[in-house]
């Protein structure tokens, strides 16, 4: 029976020689086709680490995993094929062009043969690379040494070189590091496109939470162990509360209101602060008549709860 699993990792462990504790300590999760899963933690969580076993680039001390069907110990060469990479640290090789860059990774990955020109390259790879380099602002400099390449160029760069062979899973570690919010902007307008064209699935970890907020799912970890997994609007929920802020000419005749609806409040500098506890925010609205001069709805975001949820365990080492 098929999956409908891009990724499935189960128990996945790794230590690393000489230290005490695990970096990856048991994580199990599966990653839906089509997914925009977002994997989120501290420096040092195992974020880094768990997408390194994932794409085949570090070796695991135990555990199963398997991306797009394949064992990724027992078919690393199917897997590679089927993911993109954009990695935090560049892996650029300066000696070469920009083009020479991507056409060699691309033949490594099998997806095209051995050609020393781009002369001598199918029209579909010309084609994807003309279209990814004027998305990105760089289709005049593909043909030049990366060596003269700015920080924000040579990250376009990778970004083009993991979509050039229409990868199934795109793994993405702090993919617009050294970016403008223009490029950061388009780029993800692009991956949009792209993943509900192609049905792709995004593996993201990023320290820009904002782009966190529209993944389908979220797993937080900390010290190598997951604490958190759901929808973001589902992790926000449990971590935080919502509230409401309300004040009024006549704050007696208010609060008297809010205490004969039986409504939990605290007076902050002369206004009233509610939980939602459950209601919505329209429904307490409702039931206030007293004529309101502030109204404000407080809804957390997914970084005010991940920052919430790392101070809670650091408060209790």
């Amino acid at each position: 029976m098929a999956t409908t699993n891009a990724i499935e990792v189960n128990n996945l462990v790794k230590r690393y020689k000489k230290t005490k504790t695990n970096a990856v300590d048991g994580i199990s999760f599966d990653v839906k086709k089509g997914e925009f899963f977002s994997l989120l933690g501290p420096n040092g969580a195992g974020k880094t680490t768990t997408i390194s076993i994932l794409t085949t680039t570090l070796a695991k001390t135990s555990g199963t995993l398997k991306l797009a069907g394949f064992d990724v110990d027992k078919n690393a060469s199917e897997v590679r094929r089927n993911i993109g990479v954009i990695f935090q640290k560049p892996s650029l090789d300066e000696n070469l062009t920009a083009e020479e860059n991507i056409r060699f990774h691309a033949i490594l990955y099998g997806i095209y043969p051995f050609a020393p020109f781009y002369s001598l390259m199918p029209k579909d790879y010309k084609d994807k690379l003309n279209e990814l380099g004027e998305l990105l602002g760089i289709k005049d400099e593909l043909g030049k040494p990366i060596k003269s390449f700015s920080g924000g160029m040579k990250r376009k760069l990778e970004i083009i070189r993991s979509l050039i062979h229409n990868p199934k899973v795109l793994f993405l570690d702090e993919p617009t590091s050294g970016l403008d919010p223009e490029a950061r902007k388009t780029l993800w307008n692009y991956l949009k496109e792209v993943r509900a064209r192609e049905k792709m699935t995004i593996f993201l970890t990023t320290h820009y939470l904002d782009e966190a907020e529209d993944a389908d799912r979220i797993c937080i970890i900390s010290k190598g162990k997951i604490k958190e997994l759901g929808t973001p609007t589902k992790i926000k929920s449990k971590l935080l509360d919502e509230y409401l802020i309300i004040g009024a000419k006549d704050n007696l005749k208010l609060e008297t209101e809010l205490r004969k609806h039986k409504l939990e409040y605290k007076e902050e500098n002369g206004l009233y602060v509610l939980d939602i506890n459950g209601h919505s925010a329209q429904d307490l609205i409702q039931m206030i008549k007293t004529k309101l001069t502030t109204l404000k709805v407080h809804s957390p975001s997914l970084e005010e709860a991940y920052i919430d949820l790392i101070e809670s365990e650091h408060n209790e080492n």
